[in-house]
Order: C-alpha cells, then structure tokens, then sequence
C-alpha cells in the first residue's frame, strides 16, 4: 500500500488553481495525487514528474522541462473518448506536471493482480479500446513508447460494476512522457532504455528506434498476459529480460493456456513479429484484426473453451470461459467496422437453402477441372497468377509504398523545404522552441526521425529554433523572499540569496536589488542573486551642512562614525563651512559607516598694493578701486603713513583696509 505519511504536497495549492487532496501512486519518474481544481470546481488528477533517475534535480530547469512541455502540448490535442484527457501542465517547485483527467476505477495491472488472467472475449473488448487510443495517437503523428497494464485504466463499467470487463470503459494515458524522459537521458546520461522490459519491442533495444509498429508489439505482449496471466519472458536482470525480446520468438498462448482458439495464437503472433515489417503497420490495423477475431469467436466450434491453470501458477477460480459473439451493431459507435468490411468478411456465409445442392454442384466442377490434364494447367495457372498476385500485393504493403526519412534536423527552413520536395515529401511544422545551437527558423527536430520508414509522399513534421531563449530578468523589487522566488523560478532562474544590507526605504526581508538588475537579457538556468533588506539603519546621520568643520568633525566622531578627508571647493561661504555631505542627514547607517563632507575653501585671496607716502585721497581711491573698504584716520587731507593690512598681503576680496594720514 503506497503510504501518504510526510508527503509536503498533500494540502498544498499548485499554480493557485489545484487543490491537492491525495496520492494515488508512486513509481519512478512520477507521483500521482488527486486534486481539486478550484477554479472549474471539479476533481482532476496531477501527475508531477519528480526525476528522469530517481532524483530530483534531473527534472529542474533545462531540456528535460522543455521538451516536457512540448510532448503536453502535443498529448493535450490528442482527443479521444480512450485516452486520459490532458487539460493543462506547468512546472511546481521546478518539477514539471501535468493536469489530468480524473478516471474512477483501476489500471489493468490492478486488474490482472486479482483475476490473474482474462477470459477471451473480456481480454479482447479491453485490447479493442486500448488500440483504438493508440490508433488516434498514430493518427496525429505520436508514439506511446511505454504500452503496458499499469499504463492502461479499466473506469467503472455503466451496465455491470467494475466486475463486467466487457462493457468497461478503458481508457490509456502517459502518452509521450517516456519520449520525453527518453530525450533528457539520452543528452544527459547516455543512451538510456527507458521502457518497460517486459513490454518492449526488439528494435527499441537493439537501436532505440520507435514507430507505431512498436506500440503495435507492446500491444501484443500485453494481450498475451490477459490471456495467459504472466509475461512472456522472465530473468535475473533486466537486460537479461530485454534482449530475450531480440532472441526469441513470443510463444503461442495456448501453449501455456490449452483450449484457447487457435485465433488467438495467430493474433498475438502476428503482433509480436521480432520484424517490425512483419507486423500490423499501425494500431488501427491492428484494431481491424481484433475485431473480426473477436467477431469469430462467436462461432459455435469455438464458442466455449475449457482453460487449465496458468503453468506457474495456482488455477483460475473461473475454469470455464464462456467466448461471447459480439455483433458489430452492439459495439459502440468508435468501435463499429463499416458494413461488410472486415468483420463481414470474417463471418462464413450459409445459404438459407439449397445448401446441399451448391456443394454437389461444386463437387462435380471439381471433377471436371481436375479431371483432364488442361483443367489441370488451367488451374495451376489460375494458382500462379493468384500467388504472384498476393506476393506483389504483400510486398507493396509491407514494403514497397515505403521509403526512408531524409535528414532535416540543423537545416535552414528553406532547405528542409527543399530536401523534402525533391523526395515528394510533404511538409507541417509543430511549435517551435528555443534552442542555444541551432539559430531561429533552423530544424531542431523531425518525425519521423531521419533514416525512419515513411511512406512515399508522406508527411514530415518539422520543429523549428526560436533561436537562444533570452527574456529580462523580472522586476522582483520590492516583493518579500517568497514571491520573488517563485516569479523568479518560473522565470526557470536558479535564485541565490546574497548578502543582506540596510535599507532606508524597506522593512527587512524586502528584496533591495539583484543581480543582473531588472531587465538584463539572460537565458533559462542563469543564477540571479538577490539581496535583501535588513530593515533601516541604527544610526542616524545628523545634518552637518552650514557648520565649521570642526564641529562636524567632533559629531561625528561621538556618534561612532568614520570622517573621511573632506573635498574642499570654491565657495562664497567662509573657509571650512560644511558644503554638502553623504549619507544624506536622517539616513540610517552602521556603526563605523564613513561619512564624506564638502568643505569651503572661501574666497581666492588677493594681494593687497602699496599706498604709503600717496596723498590720503588718492590712497583711498586706488585701494576702492580694487574693491577695498577704506578707514581713514587722523587728516584726510595729508598724506599716507601706514596701511593695516600691509602691503602685498593675501587677503579675502573685499577686506576693510585702514590708512593713517598726518
């Protein structure tokens, strides 16, 4: 029982919007919890994708996120009433998820752990739905990858409880998360299988190659276990497992199972060709086939089938299965075969009379043709021509109408267009991403892969570069810790915390600043800092403009500041007159904060002339002249004794100078 103790999630509101309200499952690359979203009020389920190897920091920001988010967006346009609808994705605490629909009822493994195996008709009714999501899949240019019990959903049947297998509803999900997991390991880590050993077609482990016809094997692995209640393969390690895939051919399962129609074995061998030429080409092929097998199973030589235990295992508590006809008007209407197509053709006719006069009449035609040696001829050559006929007509098929897959990938636009049209290729484009190698409008990716079978004249599906991804750093100024964080991670910027410092106009724990600064172009992964505020300064500069040096000196000082060597300047304003300073007066700073003045140096000073032994008047005259205030003393009339200041001494613009004259 997967336990729900200490899961920090469960509560919690993810992107404001889904309410998680419990865990459904655990498994190696991904959680699944049942959730509420709150804004549509309805019940969903999240599955988030905590690593690609079991550990978290492999499903941060990089290329495993972003081709995450292209694979949701191609799941979410997949509409089908047999697959998991996709409703939204986004990324939580910088893991990505996605937003599901909510499935009442059990995965098939659930299913298969408590009835072991299934009978045929119930066995095939859920491979028949199961084929139908893969075939819309393959329609829109997908690969699940990962077909398997755990993958597939068995909801609540309308008519019978979860019991009545037959008229469940099934419905598959998880289609692209392993191409998605697949491509962040195959960058990351080397060329990692990611797939389930069990289930996994000989290609993808001998070259790591996928295309519908590998679904189509998975498919028919997985019919092999309803039918006989385990795997075909089994091993100490799974690689061991693996390659037994490579080797060996899929055993019939009436080998493990006796009294299963003989249908069966033709239909699981036939999807489980080691050749994938050899096999249906896509999942809708395959969906005709079970359907006129199931069809044929009405027939009344194999209508009840006596099944023995399983080979290694206790016997089924049901021994007997009762195989039920199913009509193509009872099936539902996405599962219905078109009027006298495959399943009219699956159906022996009868004539309602006169049976037995066709067969004389055929019997007797008979003995005519093979009686003389030209009948003979004539038969062996109808033979002939029939064979070589369906030889051509097999080899068209499978082979033939098919050609390789160009390679496309790191060409401009133009000259993947080109390439693709002197194939006969037609080209689509899906959304196009931000990739650092390949500049805008050059291929990043195509499907199918270069080297790949497509048929002639197919259709390409190209990726196109945006060009490196680069945006401006958010402006998180302002905004407590958390929301920075968070606006800054969705943003896919990795934060780092810097060193606080103490802020006038913010209250701590407030973002003072970053680094780079709001607005700097940087690329996805790129490391911000941020610094915070510690909230105003203890100390508070003291308005120092106006006073003599000195005494700011001495204010300073008592408050435990540092004075750095003032900067003197030109000023009208007496000589060491405090000009200007920084910090403002009333900012708030440290103990041992400096604290940097302006100074006045005053007015340049000028050198005062000699007016000794000059008449008293024209003293006077020349010193105002030079703009000198004069005193005059004792007789104005006589001539000058004495000057104060004396002559040539330096002295503001403007001094008072005294004369005597006697």
């Amino acid at each position: 029982m997967d336990t729900q103790v200490a899961d920090t999630l469960l509560g919690s509101l993810i992107d404001g919007r889904y309410r998680i309200r419990g865990r459904v499952a655990r498994g190696g690359m991904a959680t699944v919890y049942t959730a509420t979203d709150e804004r549509l009020e309805r019940t969903v389920a999240v599955k988030i994708i905590h690593s690609t190897q079991g550990t978290p920091d492999r499903a941060g920001p990089g290329s495993f996120v972003d081709r995450f988010t292209d694979e949701a967006k191609t799941i979410a346009r997949l509409t089908h009433p047999n697959v998991v609808a996709v409703y939204d994705q986004g990324t939580h605490g910088g893991m990505p998820y996605l937003v599901m629909e909510y499935v009442r009822g059990r995965t098939l493994r659930e299913v298969l752990t408590e009835r072991r195996r299934l009978n045929p008709d119930e066995a095939l009714a859920i491979t028949e739905q199961m084929l139908a999501a893969i075939a819309a899949a393959h329609r829109a240019g997908l690969v699940h990858r990962d077909v398997k019990p755990e993958n597939v959903l068995v909801a609540e049947a309308p008519s019978g409880g979860p019991a009545n297998l037959v008229d469940g509803v099934v419905k598959v999900t998880d289609f692209g998360l392993a191409r998605a997991v697949e491509a962040s390991t195959d960058h990351d880590s080397g060329n990692q299988l990611m797939a389930t050993v069990a289930y996994v077609a000989p290609e993808l482990v001998t070259d790591g190659r996928a295309d519908p016809r590998t679904d189509v094997y998975s498919t028919g692995i997985v019919l092999f276990e309803m039918l006989t209640g385990r795997v075909p393969y089994d091993g100490d390690r799974p690689i061991d497992i693996a390659w037994q895939h490579v080797d060996r051919d899929v055993p019939a399962p009436s080998t493990l199972v006796p009294g299963l129609p003989r249908v069966l074995d033709e239909l699981v061998a036939r999807a489980t060709r080691r050749d994938p030429s050899a096999r249906p080409a896509d999942a809708g092929t395959l969906l005709a086939e079970v359907q006129v097998a199931r069809d044929g199973l009405g027939n009344p030589n194999t209508h009840t089938a006596m099944l023995s235990p399983v080979a290694d295992g206790p016997a089924v508590s049901q021994p007997t299965m009762v195989v039920a006809a199913v009509r193509p008007a009872e099936r539902p209407t996405w599962a219905r075969l078109p009027e006298g197509g495959a399943a009219g053709r699956g159906r022996r006719r009868v004539a309602p009379d006169g049976g037995d006069d066709l067969r004389s009449r055929l019997a007797a035609l008979r003995t005519r043709l093979l009686g003389d040696s030209n009948g003979r001829l004539a038969v062996a050559a109808v033979v002939v021509v029939l064979g070589l006929v369906a030889a051509l007509g097999g080899w068209w098929f499978g082979v033939g109408r098919y050609t390789s897959t160009p390679e496309l990938v790191s060409m401009t636009k133009a000259q993947a267009e080109s390439q693709a049209a002197q194939g006969g290729f037609t080209v689509r484009y899906a959304d196009p991403r931000h990739d650092e190698q390949i500049p805008r409008d050059g291929v990043v990716a195509q499907e199918p892969a270069s080297a790949a079978r497509i048929l002639k004249g197919g259709t390409i599906t190209l990726t196109l570069s945006l060009g490196p991804a680069r945006f401006p750093v958010p402006d998180v100024v302002g905004m407590e810790f958390d929301l920075a964080e968070a606006d800054l991670a969705n943003a896919q910027l990795e934060v780092v915390k810097g060193t606080a410092r103490y802020d006038d106009g913010l209250p701590e724990g407030v973002v003072v600043a970053t680094k780079p600064e709001a607005g700097k172009e940087v690329k996805p992964g790129d490391k911000v800092t941020v610094i915070l505020s510690k909230g105003r300064a203890p100390i508070t500069v003291p308005n120092l403009v106006g006073k003599n040096l000195n005494e700011a000196r001495t204010q300073i000082a008592q408050l435990g500041l540092v004075l750095v060597e003032p900067t003197y300047k030109q000023s009208d304003k007496p000589r060491d007159e405090v000009l200007g300073q920084s910090p403002a007066d009333g900012s708030g700073v440290e103990k041992g904060a400096q604290v940097r003045l302006e100074v006045s140096e005053g007015l340049p000073q000028v050198a005062v002339p000699r007016v000794i032994d000059l008449p008293c008047q024209q003293a006077k005259q020349l010193l105002e002249s030079q703009g000198f205030p004069v005193e005059v003393q004792f007789n104005p009339e006589a001539t000058a004794r004495f000057q104060n200041p004396p002559e040539n001494a330096q002295v503001p613009p403007g001094t008072q100078i005294t004369i005597g004259c006697f």
